[in-house]
C-alpha cells in the first residue's frame, strides 16, 4: 500500500494565513477574469460595478445587457464550479487518507459511478422509478448508497475499501452503460454531458446547499486535522496515538460520499480534480493536512473555475463538457506521478 511519502515542499516553511492569502486572491483573480471573459466579454470594470451594485446596494451603472450577462449567468455559474472544484479537492483528500493510497479519487471507491445511476436512471426512465426524485436528487442519493456500500464491504480496512470501491464502481457503470443502450436518442446527448460534467445550467438556488456542504465537510475535517495526520502513518501508529482508526474513517468516508455527492448532484461526473489538486498541493505547500485542506479547496476552486472557461471558449460559441479537459490534463499528470513514484523508490 503507497503511503504518503516525507518530502520538503518549497513552501512548507511559509506560515498558512500568508499561503490561504495569496491563493485566495489568485482565485479571487480568476473568478473575476471568467465572469468577465466569454462569448460576449465584459470589461473588468463592468463586472465590479455589476457585482458591487448587488452586494453593496446601490444603482447599477453598467447597461442591461452586461449587468443580466455578469449577474443572472457568469457569477452563479463560476461560483458553482468554484463550489464544485473545492467539495472535489477536499473529497479527494479525505479518500487519499482513507485508503492510504496517493491515487485515490471518488471514481475510485465508486462514488460518482454511484451518482451516474441515480442521475441516468431518471434522464433515461423517468422519475418515477426512483420515488419522483429529480435527476440531481437521485444522483446525491446514488452517490451516499455507493459510499454504505463500499464501506459495509472494506470494513474499515483500506486494501479491502479500494477493492470494495472498485467492484461497486464496475456495478454501477454496467449499469449506466445498460441504461444508456436503453435510451432513446434524444435522451443520449444530455446523459452523455450529464456524465461527462458541466456547470452551464447553474442557477442562484443551486448555490445555497453546495455552499453549506462544501463548508462545513471542510470545517468538520480540519478540526479532525491532527487525527487524519496519525491516520495516514499507519494504523498501528494512529491507534498508538489514540485515534479511534474505524471511527475515523468512516467519518472520512461520509465526508467524501457527502461532497461527491453534492457536486454530482448539480454538474454531473467530473474526473481527476480530488487526484490533482490534492498532489500539485503537497508538492507546493507540505503533507501536513491542516495546510493541505483548506489549500487543496482553493486551489480546486481557481482550478475548475479555470477549466470551465475553456470549456465555454475554446469552441464559443460551442460548449463542451468540463470533463473533456480534466481528462485531458489529469491522465498526463497521473503518468508523471506514477513515473516520478517508480523513479523515487
Amino acid at each position: 500500500m503507497t503511503r504518503h511519502r516525507a518530502q520538503t515542499a518549497p513552501l512548507h516553511f511559509v506560515p498558512l494565513p500568508a499561503c490561504l492569502a495569496v491563493t485566495g486572491a489568485g482565485l479571487v483573480a480568476v473568478m473575476l477574469i471568467a465572469i468577465g471573459v466569454g462569448s460576449v466579454s465584459v470589461p473588468l470594470g463592468d463586472v465590479w460595478r455589476v457585482i458591487g451594485s448587488h452586494v453593496l446596494g446601490g444603482t447599477a451603472t453598467a447597461d442591461p445587457v452586461s449587468e443580466q450577462i455578469v449577474w443572472d449567468f457568469r457569477v452563479p455559474r463560476v461560483l458553482l464550479a468554484a463550489l464544485c472544484g473545492a467539495g472535489l479537492a477536499v473529497a479527494g483528500v479525505l479518500l487519499q487518507a482513507l485508503i492510504l493510497n496517493p491515487l485515490a479519487e471518488p471514481y475510485v471507491l465508486g462514488l460518482v459511478p454511484g451518482a451516474s445511476v441515480g442521475a441516468v436512471l431518471v434522464i433515461t426512465v423517468g422519475a418515477g422509478v426512483v420515488g419522483g426524485l429529480s435527476a440531481s436528487s437521485a444522483a446525491f442519493a446514488g452517490a451516499m448508497l455507493a459510499g454504505a456500500a463500499v464501506f459495509a464491504l472494506g470494513r474499515a480496512a483500506p486494501a479491502r475499501l479500494v477493492l470494495s470501491g472498485v467492484a461497486v464502481g464496475y456495478v454501477f457503470l454496467a449499469a449506466t452503460s445498460y441504461l444508456q443502450l436503453q435510451a432513446n436518442p434524444g435522451d443520449l446527448r444530455q446523459v452523455m454531458f450529464w456524465l461527462m460534467g458541466s456547470v452551464a445550467g447553474a442557477r442562484w438556488d443551486q448555490l445555497g446547499l453546495v455552499t453549506a456542504v462544501v463548508i462545513a465537510a471542510t470545517a468538520a475535517v480540519l478540526l479532525a486535522g491532527r487525527r487524519v495526520n496519525a491516520l495516514v502513518t499507519g494504523d498501528e501508529t494512529a491507534t498508538a496515538l489514540g485515534v479511534d482508526v474505524r471511527r475515523t474513517r468512516l467519518l472520512l468516508l461520509v465526508l467524501a460520499a457527502l461532497l461527491t455527492g453534492t457536486v454530482c448532484a448539480v454538474a454531473g461526473g467530473i474526473s481527476f480534480v480530488g487526484l490533482m489538486v490534492p498532489h500539485v498541493t503537497r508538492l507546493a505547500f507540505g503533507v501536513d493536512h491542516r495546510r493541505v485542506l483548506p489549500l487543496s479547496a482553493l486551489l480546486g476552486a481557481g482550478y475548475l473555475v479555470l477549466v470551465d472557461l475553456l470549456s465555454r471558449t475554446v469552441d464559443a460559441p460551442n460548449e463542451l463538457p468540463i470533463g473533456i479537459f480534466t481528462a485531458a490534463f489529469g491522465a498526463p499528470f497521473l503518468i508523471w506521478l506514477m513515473r516520478r513514484d517508480r523513479t523515487e523508490s
